[in-house]
């Protein structure tokens, strides 16, 4: 395997963890958050497990085709996102920890499509569409973050 194709795949490995573990985010603060104001944030974020499962089913289905093997429960590493707090109530930490983990997620699909670049069209095709995806997030929660921080 070529040093371009292991290091894409590494980093398509990360970007399957970063996916998985805003899958259990966005679940956790989708139950737990508690409030009359909390509740147009809890269904946002009930929506968007769905399509960030299928970001990280997409992205196991490319590290399979390069040559890579998935990770189970053992290879994943979690813990790099803001962890829902424990103020149940606590709406504008929860947008910013959203806010904070897609603008990471943005900053490593970008990083993929420059790797890529020239080298694995598929690939480069996929992170920019997963890209656009992320940056809708971000916009969302940026606008609920104007309103919610607004005196």
């Amino acid at each position: 395997m070529s040093e371009d194709r292991t290091e894409i795949i590494q980093m398509l490995e990360k970007a399957y963890c970063m996916e998985l573990e805003t899958v259990m985010n966005y679940l956790a603060n989708s139950v737990n958050l508690d409030g009359v104001r909390a509740e147009e944030i809890k269904k946002s974020l009930a929506a968007d497990i769905t399509e960030e499962l299928s970001h990280a089913q997409q992205l196991a289905m490319r590290i399979k085709q390069l040559g890579g093997l998935v990770p189970g429960s053992a290879g994943v590493a979690l813990g790099h996102q803001k962890q829902p707090p424990e103020d149940t109530t606590d709406v504008v930490y929860v947008i910013r920890a959203v806010i904070e983990a897609e603008e990471e997620a943005c900053a490593h699909y970008q990083q993929i499509i420059k790797k890529t670049d020239g080298v694995d069209y598929v690939t480069q095709d996929l992170c920019i569409r997963l890209l656009a995806a992320e940056e809708e997030h971000l916009i969302q929660f940026r606008g609920y973050l104007k309103e919610y921080t607004k005196e």
